[in-house]
């Protein structure tokens, strides 16, 4: 079995869940092809007892069915007559473990838990009964639901209304890959590529095991992007769509807000998300956009000064970024398309949207490097409308405790950064307009977040406090 790389919380948690004295009922969450499954089975291969798992739009019978043989096969006996019903296939399962029970701690495992429930099947009320007359009783005991269909796991899982309401014990949100992560993961299957490449692979594929899996030695992040999005089989060039509809019902209005947020890099409120994709109803528009946040795609930025109805969101998923950008109805396509695009001043300017969304990821990363990693703070956005053209908007805020407020700034670049005259008037009017219109009394810090070393010009001088480059975004 391939080593496990990464998850370092994750894994931790899932072993103190393992070590807990009692019985467990475990919820991961999270988008298809993150790595949920190949986690569980690593951390638990020792004490797997059973698992199992949906298969999409199949009927009753062949679930049971299913369950049958998996049941047979860990039993290491013929499979059992096919159980008639869930409640029969879990009094099956409480025989088995019941005697291994008492030796040592068992782990069973669910994957794709709402593959399952097929309609009318009685699945998920036998579970419940299954779970509260039995299985929570059981120390020894840990139970695992996964599933990567988002909105069903929210509604049927984790808010449950009726038997399982209350009754997870621990929810684990599994996101993707941050930088550090992806430099592990790809340079243990043998990939070497410096940061600058891995930045560039990053803006396209985003920290998605199963995306960074199809990644082959000795291929430059030029290389990889054309042969995985452009080429006729190209594994992400027809992944969107598959994406959505595999996470979500009815995805719909779902991709409507995704290919909204994407024309609007800098995010939109509750409110323009409504307006802009003709949503009728706000009370699904909140509904949708939990969903999306939920499982990573998008995330909601809360703006210095407002509360959570003011956020603002932004799409975060670089994969859904990049094919909206660059993928979705081009009329180019074919090997060799992105080393021609890859050179146009489309992607110059797309890049730096996409580095600033990545920082906003990594603000664990930049605190640290700043050495402020143990000081408590704030991060927030602020953005200014005017009239007058002197609105203004500032993407990453850290608002610290010790009287000081990092103005943080991310340019992509792929030479070293110089600070023109212009840009840096342009950044001393910012910070006049966010310390008049925020009345703050805090020190204001510019920090300048880049890609590599930026030129120390006569500009440079007295205007930057702080500078960071992008080796700093790859710490654990």
């Amino acid at each position: 079995m391939e080593k496990l790389t990464g998850r370092t919380a994750e894994q931790k948690q899932l072993t103190d869940i393992l070590n807990s004295p009692q019985a467990e009922l475990v919820a991961i969450l999270g988008r298809r092809r993150v790595g949920k499954t190949f986690l569980i089975r690593s951390v638990y291969k020792d004490y797997m007892a059973f698992e199992f798992s949906g298969i999409h739009d199949a009927p009753l019978k062949e679930q049971l069915q299913n369950f049958s043989l998996a049941l047979g096969q860990v039993a290491k006996s013929p499979p059992a007559a096919v159980p008639a019903s869930w409640l029969m296939a879990f009094t099956y399962l409480q025989q088995y473990l019941s005697p291994r029970l008492k030796k040592q701690k068992q782990v069973i495992f669910f994957d794709e838990f709402p593959w399952i429930q097929t309609p009318r099947s009685g699945f998920l009320s036998a579970f419940s009964h299954f779970w509260n007359t039995w299985a929570s009783r059981q120390k020894n005991l840990k139970v695992v639901i996964c599933g990567s269909a988002a909105s069903w796991m929210i509604k049927n899982v984790v808010n449950n209304k009726g038997g399982l309401h209350n009754r997870i014990t621990q929810r684990i949100r599994l996101m993707p890959f941050m930088l550090g992560e992806v430099e592990d993961y790809l340079a243990s299957r043998q990939v070497k590529l410096d940061r600058y490449q891995l930045l560039q692979l990053y803006m396209a594929l985003g920290g998605i095991p199963q995306y960074l899996n199809s990644i082959k030695p000795g291929e430059s992040a030029t290389q990889i992007i054309d042969r995985l999005c452009f080429t006729k089989d190209g594994f992400l060039k027809s992944e969107f769509k598959n994406l959505y509809h595999s996470l979500f019902d009815n995805p719909d209005h779902h991709i409507a807000i995704i290919k909204a947020l994407a024309k609007q890099g800098k995010g939109l409120s509750r409110r323009e998300v409504i307006e802009t994709c003709g949503l009728s109803s706000g009370g699904t528009a909140t509904k949708i956009l939990d969903e999306l946040s939920e499982s990573g795609f998008i995330t909601p930025y809360i703006p210095m000064g407002k509360h959570t109805k003011d956020a603002i969101y932004r799409l975060t998923d670089e994969y859904s970024l990049f094919y909206l950008k660059y993928i979705d109805k081009s009329r180019a396509s074919g090997a060799g398309t992105w080393y021609k695009i890859a050179e146009t001043p489309s992607w110059r300017s797309w890049s730096g949207i996409a580095f600033e969304s990545i920082c906003l990821k990594h603000i664990y990363q930049i605190k640290k490097a700043l050495g402020i990693g143990g000081v408590y703070s704030q991060e927030s956005t602020w953005r200014y409308m005017s009239g007058n053209d002197q609105g203004c908007q500032i993407d990453l805020l850290i608002d610290r405790r010790d009287g000081c407020i990092n103005i943080c700034e991310m340019k992509f670049y792929t030479a070293p950064f110089s600070i023109s005259k212009d840009y840096a008037d342009a950044l001393r009017k910012k910070m006049e307009i966010f310390k008049a219109r925020t009345k703050t009394r805090k020190t204001l810090l510019l920090t300048m977040v880049t890609t590599t070393a930026i030129t120390q010009n006569i500009n440079y001088t007295g205007l930057v406090q702080n500078e960071i480059t992008m080796d700093a975004l790859f710490e654990k």
